[in-house]
């Protein structure tokens, strides 16, 4: 498993933590995500052998937020 932290702008209440959670968890490989909204970071725990980074940054991004 990996576990990354991505920095992601536009996030601003809790529907959004429910948008992120919920498009970033219904990935196959993706075991965990926390949402921290006040910091506006997203904790990604995932395996590499089934989800790529780039598809989980990019199931977030096709909510309407930003990952720097």
């Amino acid at each position: 498993m990996e576990k990354v932290t991505l920095n992601v702008q536009g996030m601003s209440c809790e529907h959004c933590v429910k948008a992120v959670k919920g498009s970033v968890g219904e990935l196959s490989g993706v075991k965990n995500v926390d949402v921290h909204l006040a910091e506006g970071k997203v904790d990604v725990e995932f395996d590499p052998n089934k989800v790529t980074l780039d598809k989980v940054k990019e199931a977030i991004e096709d909510q309407g937020y930003e990952v720097a």
